[in-house]
């Protein structure tokens, strides 16, 4: 069982709890290891079709813990990030951030890792690690100016300013803020729209997203082959969606 998240699985979706709610869910290197090993799992279980990432009490996650490193607690790189998240570029499957509370330093930039941000109406985001003479190297000060551009990036990047979830939406980074007793509904809600849909398009669709903002020129992006387009149109769900539309009946998808 992990130690510091709880995890469960259910109707195709992993939940994912962030769980040292002492410490605001701030995450040490032992805690990075376990989620890396819990999404490691995650990406390789063919039920599980959709992860929400979540904190337990009040906050999401408060980011680095700089009372284990200032106490002499060992730094261990994670290849895969902080989180088990921020360094993972292979990962198609979709995941959910359901924002609780503070996501501060390397709790956003977990968020930001996440493909969809729900947020509760008191949580707050934050790169504030040059305040304490650091800087937001798990991906931060790359994910964020690529998905709201660089003015309001920096905007945040060079005050370390605290930003509620409703500036956060209208920045272009959270997707929908709702009251605090709404968030798992409303992230259910999202996640059930995106189970509707057939996985394997959810993830060739994700895919071919990301890989191709990382490209120069859009012709080289849809010329490119996308392996994950190609597992889609020779998958049985290829040819269930046509045949559900026609037969006017839900599809059934299988996910291969």
């Amino acid at each position: 069982m992990p130690e510091f998240c709880k995890v469960d699985k259910a109707n195709h979706i992993m939940t994912v709890t962030l769980n040292r709610p002492e410490r605001l869910n701030a995450l040490h290197p032992p805690a990075n290891a376990e989620l890396g090993e819990v999404f490691d799992d995650y990406a390789e279980d063919a039920d599980m079709w959709v992860a929400i990432i979540t904190g337990e009490g009040r906050g999401f996650s408060a980011g680095n813990d700089l009372r284990y490193q200032a106490e002499g607690g060992e730094r261990v790189p994670n290849p895969r990030g902080f989180g088990g998240l921020t360094g993972r570029f292979d990962l198609v499957k979709p995941v959910y951030a359901a924002v609780n509370g503070v996501a501060m330093g390397g709790g956003f930039e977990i968020a930001l890792a996440c493909d969809i941000i729900i947020a509760s109406e008191n949580a707050v985001f934050a790169l504030p690690e040059p305040r304490v003479g650091l800087a937001a190297l798990a991906g931060g000060l790359q994910r964020l100016p690529r998905q709201i551009g660089v003015k309001r990036a920096l905007g945040m990047i060079l005050t370390g300013r605290h930003v509620p979830a409703q500036e956060g939406y209208e920045l272009g980074f959270v997707n929908a803020v709702v009251p605090p007793d709404k968030l798992m509904e409303e992230t259910h809600r999202w996640v059930e729209m995106t189970l509707a849909c057939a996985p394997l398009s959810i993830r060739a669709s994700k895919d071919v997203v990301y890989r191709s903002v990382s490209m120069a020129s859009l012709e080289e992006s849809m010329r490119v082959r996308y392996e994950s387009v190609a597992t889609l149109s020779g998958s049985q769900d290829f040819i269930e969606g046509p045949r559900a539309f026609a037969e006017k009946r839900p599809p059934n998808w299988q996910g291969r």
